[in-house]
């Protein structure tokens, strides 16, 4: 991936931990200077000081996502920093509660729409805007997930909010494209994350049937899920726009 993004600048939302913090390095190891985007501000100063350790170019910019000032800012602060704005990874996400329809909560239900589909609409519409200035050209992926492309028992309101994202994705695709500006999404399954280790503790029995359920029988590592957001940022994949890329070791084909 050395070179991929080379002289570009990146946009990484949940950049504190996990796929994010592995997608930082990645599109620093490419070339790109990285702008770490996240609520946690330990997390976030951690991710942008190791991309910095390892000679890349990063800053830290504090949001939430779901809050419209804050997806503003952190174009902004691409642009302010950094002079422009070429690509972005919108992955800050939750995982929300585990729970049958009936059991599950209100407040459940709107973190993962504020979050996961809010959160991703917002950021979109000012990295476009700024794209759009800039004459146009660029590139956006989203983080949905395989519960974005099937049902998830016990995860409803989690599925629905990555179904969105991929409604979303598609159809900023469409919108977009006469302006060289392609948007994609990347489709997780099990990842070994922060997120997804919360999860195994609280149920024991999902991790292992998880790991059963997958077709090459392990989870699948952040680097994994970065590797292949760089690759949909660079102008290797320049024909590939509205697609929802399942990185799930075979999942979803079964």
């Amino acid at each position: 991936m050395q070179g991929i993004v080379e002289g570009k600048v990146a946009i990484v939302t949940g950049g504190g931990s996990g796929i994010g913090r592995a997608a930082c390095a990645a599109f620093a190891r490419g070339g790109a200077s990285v702008v770490v985007a996240d609520i946690d501000a330990v997390g976030g100063e951690e991710t942008a000081r190791l991309v910095r350790e390892a000679g890349g170019s990063a800053l830290f910019v504090k949001c939430d996502v779901s809050q419209a000032a804050d997806a503003e800012a952190i174009v902004g602060a691409a642009v302010r920093h950094f002079g422009g704005l070429h690509c972005a990874f919108n992955n800050a996400g939750v995982e929300g509660q585990y729970a049958k329809l009936i059991d599950a909560t209100e407040e459940n239900f709107m973190l993962n729409y504020r979050v996961n589909m809010l959160g991703v609409w917002l950021c979109m519409k000012f990295q476009i805007r700024q794209l759009l200035a800039q004459g146009g050209g660029g590139a956006i992926v989203n983080t949905a997930s395989d519960a974005g492309l099937i049902g998830v028992k016990y995860l409803g309101q989690y599925a629905a909010a990555k179904h969105a994202v991929i409604g979303l994705t598609k159809s900023a695709a469409l919108e977009y494209a006469s302006h060289r500006i392609r948007v994609n999404a990347v489709c997780p399954g099990p990842i070994r994350t922060p997120m997804l280790m919360r999860v195994f503790e609280e149920n024991p029995k999902i991790g292992a049937a998880m790991v059963a359920a997958q077709p090459v029988k392990r989870l699948g590592e952040p680097h994994e899920i970065a590797d292949a957001a760089v690759y949909l940022c660079s102008d290797h994949a320049s024909y590939i726009t509205g697609h929802a890329l399942p990185v799930d070791g075979g999942y979803v084909a079964t």
